[in-house]
């Protein structure tokens, strides 16, 4: 935890695919000072045209090499999201060539109550993790 969802237009290669999922996984690590084997990324691919990523006014331009990341996550501080923010740009900019303005994240934030990692049981709650 937490859950990664990445949207991308489709036309990257698995190594590609593979670059981008770890170097996300090391801002999340670093960050939000999760265990390294704690990992959890889904990707949906699009056809051209299939994901629209407008500006909202501040002039960022986007390309096809857009990252759309939705992240679910317990609850972090301002500074801990922040970090984020700025070692996943850094990481996909050098290691994957995506431009920092092809970034956009949306954290979505829940309880302890709401994971399940297995087996029908709320592992948060059980004292499992």
């Amino acid at each position: 935890m937490p859950l990664l969802r990445f949207d991308l237009v489709a036309g990257r290669t698995p190594e590609a695919l593979s670059a981008l999922l770890d170097a996300a996984h090391d801002a999340v690590v670093a960050a939000f000072e999760v265990p390294a084997g704690d990992r959890y990324q889904v990707v949906h691919q699009h056809a051209p045209g299939e994901l629209v990523v407008h500006d909202t006014g501040l002039g960022i331009e986007r390309t096809d090499n857009v990252v759309v990341l939705q992240v679910t996550s317990r609850q972090r501080t301002r500074e801990q999201k922040e970090r984020f923010y700025a070692l996943l740009v850094e990481n996909l900019q050098h290691r994957c060539g995506v431009a920092p303005s092809d970034v956009v994240v949306s954290i979505t934030e829940n309880s302890d109550a709401d994971w399940s990692f297995g087996h029908g049981r709320a592992q948060f709650l059980t004292g499992e993790l």
